[in-house]
């Protein structure tokens, strides 16, 4: 009987200022219950981690409403259907949905859709490659790129954040469709992976000291960048934009160096947004819950490049829901390799 279940959960106690701490959640046990008429109950496997996380913090109008305090913290993640009183879902089922950073989520028949509650199939993709190039970061590359990009085949696409979850699939699918693919991402080893294992035609390790990205870009795009995929924002977005060729394309899907600011708002704008004015080019943003009536196209797409081996996935995983402050703070310091899992439960 899951009514003898008990829930771990985290909640948010308090908005940080800055870089969040373990200080601004909070630890709590409920026990679960039973589904009502039309409900489910999913027992957490696997959680996504993501740098947009640290925006739903915020009390501040955006694309999705902050998460309240006291409220359990949201979270995309995996799990398994232990009870239902819907018949859209057996017991035993894998899903997908907004399960929160807790062990159980208990779902009204009325909230499945707001949860975006599906069915997943572990033959096509393990666990952590739903929450990752068949997940979130998977549609969010993939539309970013297809949609909002326009690749043609011969143009030079860059993509920062390259060894992350988006980065790893916008890069990939741009060599498939026949583009030159220039990496940014922190570190030597982040840096050959994604050249020797990704196929990436070069990679810039912005840590390699003053003007290094810049060099790179001239190095490595002599003629212009054509698409730029911006994960990071920042100085890193400034140099790209100062290399943008003509009718190129700008896609701001997030800005990572920017998220840990202490009055919780992005820095200064580009300096050298004029480059768009002076190209003809265009800078737009992609959110992808924009996109969910398509998923199933981009996941179809996706899962036959992984299954014929010329997409890969990379996950970082770690264990434990008591580990999610410190966990989530990995990928704002750089520390993840891969798409960053929390597992919350064996399967």
């Amino acid at each position: 009987m899951s009514s003898s279940l008990t829930n771990h959960q985290v909640r948010l106690a308090k908005r940080p200022e800055g870089t969040a701490t373990r200080e601004n959640w909070k630890f709590t046990t409920e026990l679960v219950g039973e589904p009502a008429e039309g409900g489910v109950l999913v027992k957490t496997l696997s959680l996504s981690l993501d740098p947009a996380m640290r925006g739903w913090l915020n009390d501040a109008k955006s694309y999705i409403a902050p998460v309240a305090i006291d409220e359990v913290m949201r979270a995309g993640g995996v799990g398994r259907v232990i009870a239902s009183k819907n018949p859209q879902f057996a017991v035993g089922d894998t899903v997908y949905g907004t399960l929160g950073v807790q062990e159980y989520m208990l779902i009204p028949e009325d909230q499945l859709k707001r949860n975006g509650l599906v069915k997943i199939d572990l033959r096509v993709g393990t666990i952590t490659q739903w929450l990752n190039v068949l997940g979130m970061p998977g549609m969010t590359g993939y539309f970013g790129l297809m949609d909002v990009g326009q690749p043609k085949a011969g143009e030079t696409v860059v993509v920062s954040g390259a060894a992350g979850a988006v980065g790893q699939t916008v890069g990939q699918l741009a060599r498939i469709k026949g583009c030159r693919v220039v990496g940014i991402a922190g570190g030597a080893a982040k840096c050959d992976w994604v050249v020797k294992e990704l196929g990436f035609d070069a990679c810039i390790d912005y840590k390699a000291g003053a003007g290094a990205v810049r060099e790179g870009l001239k190095a490595h795009c002599p003629k212009g960048v054509d698409i730029y995929f911006d994960n990071v924002g920042g100085e890193i977005l400034d140099a790209v934009l100062a290399r943008l060729a003509r009718k190129a394309r700008v896609i701001i899907c997030g800005a990572i160096s920017q998220y840990n600011n202490a009055n919780s708002m992005p820095g200064a704008g580009p300096k050298n947004y004029l480059s768009l004015l002076v190209n003809r080019a265009r800078m737009e943003g992609i959110v992808v819950f924009d996109y969910a009536d398509r998923y199933p196209i981009a996941i179809a797409e996706l899962a036959g490049y992984l299954k014929d081996g010329r997409m890969k996935s990379k996950e970082d995983i770690v264990k434990g829901l008591d580990t999610f402050p410190e966990s989530l703070n990995k990928l704002f310091a750089g520390e993840n390799f891969g798409k960053l899992v929390l597992e919350v439960a064996q399967d």
